[in-house]
């Protein structure tokens, strides 16, 4: 896949566009980079991906914005994954949101993306003030010469698919509904860096993976699984949190005790895959007790993994 940071004063080819935030690349995202795909192969056009840095809420109102489900990395690889050709990545700021919604469409759409057909959602806004809209985007196809598809939101039992439906399961703990609406259990990816050792002192040493950004979606204790190192997932138990017990104000850490597995993972990239909660965070009165609990979160750990095991050998026998 092709990045770009930026538009092009003009463009080197014609494209098929879609534009989001994409923040995890969920199946309403997914059933639409699917329309692209098709669209774009039908009539040989590059796919492609408008999308945003940072999200335009955290530049309005960063202490309201809602928390991010992907860094920017993740997000990117998540599409390269999709088969997105390019992605043109727009710094969001005061001269970009104050773009006219005509400006748009003539300098960033028609001139500067070579854009031939165009998808978005049935609720797209675009312009400075949120001006221009679906009849502004067609009014102006017609006079540029290219096409528009409004694509409806993707429902799953009935509940739209967002981001904000993802945020909320992962927030109330339930893995499981976020899973739904992602297509695939929710991850965090990052690099494994040096910590403090204290895991190591307690006799559960964990891989300290380090994330992009202070406001994950979710917290607690998890049964996880560890991507990136060996052919197979490894499963282990994680801690994403501030770490009460040994800190009185702390940033968010993500912690993995990987289960039999002592070797060194310093400098790899790690995907986490997040796919029971046990418990919220607690602070305890003193290290011993800690250790304690974490014990018994390694056990429920490794007998979630029975369990699991248990029913998908099940499932191959029915």
């Amino acid at each position: 896949m092709r990045i770009s940071r930026g538009i092009p004063v003009a463009a080197d080819s014609p494209l098929a566009l879609t534009i989001g935030n994409f923040d995890g690349v969920h199946l309403g995202h997914q059933a639409m980079l699917e329309v692209l795909l098709r669209a774009a192969g039908r009539r040989a056009l590059t796919p492609g991906v408008m999308t945003f840095e940072p999200h335009p809420r955290e530049f309005f109102a960063p202490d309201q914005a809602p928390t991010r489900l992907t860094s920017l990395r993740e997000k990117l690889e998540l599409l390269g994954a999709r088969g997105v050709g390019r992605t043109h990545i727009c710094r969001f700021n005061y001269g970009f949101a104050q773009i006219s919604a005509d400006e748009f469409i003539e300098r960033i759409l028609v001139r500067g993306l070579g854009v031939r057909w165009l998808l978005v959602g049935d609720d797209f806004r675009f312009g400075a003030r949120r001006a221009g809209d679906i009849v502004t985007l067609k009014r102006a196809a017609a006079r540029f010469g290219f096409e528009v598809e409004v694509m409806a939101s993707v429902t799953l039992d009935g509940e739209r698919v967002s981001s904000t439906a993802v945020r909320t399961a992962l927030a109330a703990g339930n893995l499981g509904h976020a899973a739904q609406h992602l297509g695939r259990p929710y991850s965090i990816s990052g690099r494994v860096v040096r910590g403090e050792g204290i895991g190591h002192q307690l006799g559960f040493p964990t891989a300290n993976v380090q994330m992009k950004h202070n406001r994950p979606p979710l917290a607690g204790i998890f049964a996880v699984e560890l991507a990136g190192v060996a052919e197979r997932p490894l499963r282990g138990v994680a801690s994403l949190g501030v770490r009460p017990t040994v800190y009185a104000h702390g940033a968010p850490v993500l912690e993995v005790h990987v289960f039999d597995f002592d070797a060194m993972l310093y400098g790899r990239h790690v995907r986490i895959d997040f796919l029971h909660k046990f418990r919220d965070e607690e602070k305890y009165a003193d290290l011993t007790t800690l250790t304690r609990q974490i014990g018994l979160d390694v056990a429920n750990a490794r007998e979630f993994f029975a369990r699991r095991d248990a029913a998908m050998t099940q499932e191959k026998r029915a």
